[in-house]
């Protein structure tokens, strides 16, 4: 699953989709994924994460302002040690 410029996830549940097609992909052809290993995934995220108010600029969009980025942080936080 590719998210386009377009797309919009409106849902805890749509959300959770998301991170397990990335796994399945990841499971399937991670060898040919650029961020291939934990630690670059993470720097790539952090990078991009900072860098997202000028990706949205170049789409032509504002990034959202009211994007729940304390309930990422957390689940980010969670996968460490949740089951």
């Amino acid at each position: 699953m590719s998210l386009t410029s377009e797309d919009e996830i409106r849902s805890r549940e749509e959300l959770a989709t998301v991170v397990r097609s990335l796994h399945q992909e990841f499971l399937q052809q991670g060898d040919a994924w650029e961020n291939n290993t934990l630690a670059t995934f993470l720097e790539a995220l952090a990078a991009w994460v900072h860098d997202s108010p000028g990706v949205y600029q170049n789409v032509g969009q504002e990034l959202p302002a009211a994007g729940d980025w304390t309930f990422i942080a957390r689940a980010l936080q969670a996968a460490k040690h949740y089951e």
